[in-house]
């Protein structure tokens, strides 16, 4: 089976947390797939991107450098699935081929979870609140830079939640 060592989209090397490369064939043609487990940041970056320019590095030194195709797989961990149409099999003889009738696709969400993901790289989401402070206490927040309420917000939800 081959085995993915390293993806860059864009030229930026992406942090894969797991993946499956195979090909899909099917009655109309043959398309080559990469399935991935990323973080969230990835997934959000690259979501509206139609196509990208990728470079695979497998296992056994080989390069696969093409222009694929974006579609955002629904699932309980962020997924992308990169996918190009192929010619000439007899390049990828040694991978995986997977028919439009089967019902097996392999299952690279086994064995990992969000949490272990967000360990390596945690999304940021912005929040607005809408408080009713004393007027000192709103006037001291109206003073702060943004950087410094978010990391102390950031520090004081972590310090309630390990109470």
């Amino acid at each position: 089976m081959v085995e993915v060592k390293s993806v860059k989209i864009d030229g930026e090397n992406i942090h894969v947390f797991k993946s499956a490369i195979y090909i899909f064939v099917t009655s109309t043609g043959n398309t080559l797939e990469l399935n991935m487990i990323v973080s969230e940041v990835i997934v959000k970056k690259y979501k509206k991107e139609e196509n990208l320019i990728i470079e695979i590095e497998l296992q056994d030194g080989r390069i696969i450098g093409s222009i694929m195709q974006l579609k955002i797989w629904s699932g309980t961990l962020p997924q992308l699935n990169l996918y190009c149409e192929l010619n000439d099999l007899e390049e990828y003889h040694d991978f995986e081929k997977v028919t439009e009738n089967e019902s097996f696709f392999p299952n690279i969400e086994e064995g990992i979870t969000l949490e272990e993901i967000r360990k390596v790289e945690m999304p940021n989401e912005k929040v607005t609140l809408k408080l009713n402070l004393p007027i000192d206490q709103k006037e001291w927040l109206s003073k702060q830079k943004n950087a410094i309420l978010n990391e102390i917000f950031k520090e004081m939800i972590y310090e309630v939640w390990r109470k």
